[in-house]
């Protein structure tokens, strides 16, 4: 009789702890309104789940505009604000690595980056490049085109694996396969932009700056989400991002994972 007891009381507290699990779902989104992606179909997902904490890929500067700007329109905050409205005790947060535009901008990250991007195209065009070099291009944009084309369907198309490995290929293909190429050709050691102390750097170190943030950004958001999920468990938490960093979120979210949260889809 006992031993039925203790079965029936283990199996009341796992469903229990099971019922109150903190749940996270990373839900990959295009920043501006399209006819396949708009501020109500977010909010109809949000509407499904009815998340606890809604996680904004901001940092607090940019988490005060979204309270007090009623101007913007992106799809995240459009459709969390509609969320807010009818759901008052949502907690809303950002997640984000703090001071990240004035941090690019400080390193020389930002516009090395887009510079380096256009240099390399033009050299491209006029057939400048080594067939290796030229490779890696074509890879980049080729993966490039193929995420756009999924980013013209519905939301369960640009959140899932299959996605997320895609993405994960476009993004290796610039911050890696691309640094290749600023690495070892000249043009890009001879270009340089003034940072805002009035330093020189050259295209080709600042980069390899953006390139090691790509890193260090995701990590850091990653390990911002674990803590919300630690100070806020058993509650339901939303993490709205740009649908290139879901893949990197996840598998950090996994890796660092102590048992504190299970990941979920919104489709699921």
């Amino acid at each position: 009789m006992k031993s039925i007891f203790a079965f029936f009381l283990i199996l009341s507290t796992t469903f229990f702890f099971s019922q109150n699990k903190t749940e996270i779902y990373v839900i990959g989104n295009i920043h501006d309104s399209v006819p396949n992606y708009h501020p109500q179909i977010l909010f109809g997902i949000l509407g499904k789940i009815q998340p606890d904490v809604l996680l904004h890929e901001v940092d607090s500067e940019g988490m005060k505009e979204y309270e007090s700007d009623k101007s913007l329109k992106g799809n995240e905050i459009t459709a969390s604000n509609l969320y807010k409205a009818k759901f008052p005790e949502t907690i809303r947060l950002p997640f984000d690595f703090e001071g990240r535009n004035q941090y690019r901008k400080d390193k020389g990250m930002v516009p090395t980056d887009n510079l380096s991007v256009k240099l390399i195209d033009s050299l491209y065009k006029v057939k400048k490049l080594a067939p290796s070099e030229a490779k890696r291009y074509e890879n980049f944009t080729n993966t490039t085109k193929e995420l756009m084309k999924i980013a013209e369907l519905s939301p369960e198309h640009f959140n899932n694996v299959a996605t997320d490995r895609i993405a994960e290929r476009r993004q290796n293909a610039q911050y890696s396969g691309l640094l290749k190429i600023t690495e070892k050709r000249p043009e890009f050691a001879k270009r340089f932009v003034v940072k805002p102390n009035g330093e020189k750097i050259s295209y080709r170190d600042g980069f390899k700056l953006m390139c090691g943030f790509w890193d260090l950004r995701n990590q850091t958001m990653a390990k911002n989400i674990y803590k919300t999920a630690e100070t806020h468990p058993g509650k339901k938490i939303v993490v709205l991002t740009g649908f290139l960093h879901r893949y990197y979120l996840l598998k950090e979210l996994k890796r660092i994972n102590k048992n504190t949260y299970i990941i979920k889809e919104f489709y699921d």
